[in-house]
């Protein structure tokens, strides 16, 4: 199946993508070519686009992320703007299995990615939107609290997390069904 490709006609719909964080001080003089009606704008070129924007995530029936090295957190009050090329643009729906879970042990944090990610190595279940943030609502519990683990025997509880977590990934096995299987 040939991949859709997106331009400024199609872009807003259904679809997945990262934008890069973009310093104003990069593109001093640009030009904002549309303004939406939540008051986000857009500047469209060959390439890509452009977005300004105090809201990023969840864009209608979009999932736009917004991708920063800054170590200020995405906190959709202030404006930002992110760039991403019209290939950096993915289908989104709530049906097809679309999308997988990648966790970062180190910062503690797990979220999803298109199947349509370079990086997907074929290892991580895909899934639709709802049951993708099921998982992470699960692994999220696993990382942050160890309350869940109290009947459970383990001799290291991060390698413990871990092992519980690639599960969850990489199988359709439920959270209740692993917890089981380790009584």
């Amino acid at each position: 199946m040939a991949l859709k490709k997106y331009n400024k006609t199609n872009f807003h719909k259904h679809t997945f993508c990262e934008f890069i964080e973009v310093d104003t001080a990069a593109i001093p003089n640009i030009e904002w070519h549309y303004k939406s009606k939540s008051g986000s704008g857009y500047c469209f070129t060959e390439e890509g686009v452009y977005r300004i924007s105090n809201h990023w995530g969840r864009a209608a029936n979009c999932r736009w992320r917004l991708i920063s090295n800054s170590s200020s957190k995405i906190n959709n009050s202030q404006n930002r703007i992110g760039y991403a090329k019209w290939t950096d643009f993915n289908p989104n729906n709530e049906t097809e299995k679309l999308f997988y879970v990648e966790v970062n042990f180190e910062t503690k944090e797990a979220t999803f990615q298109h199947k349509n990610n370079p990086n997907y190595d074929g290892k991580a279940v895909l899934r639709n939107a709802s049951e993708t943030a099921k998982v992470i609502r699960q692994i999220k519990e696993i990382l942050e609290s160890d309350t869940w683990a109290k009947y459970l025997n383990y001799d290291d509880l991060e390698q413990f997390r871990k092992e519980i977590i690639s599960k969850l990934i990489q199988t359709s096995t439920s959270f209740a069904e692993i917890k089981r299987s380790l009584l």
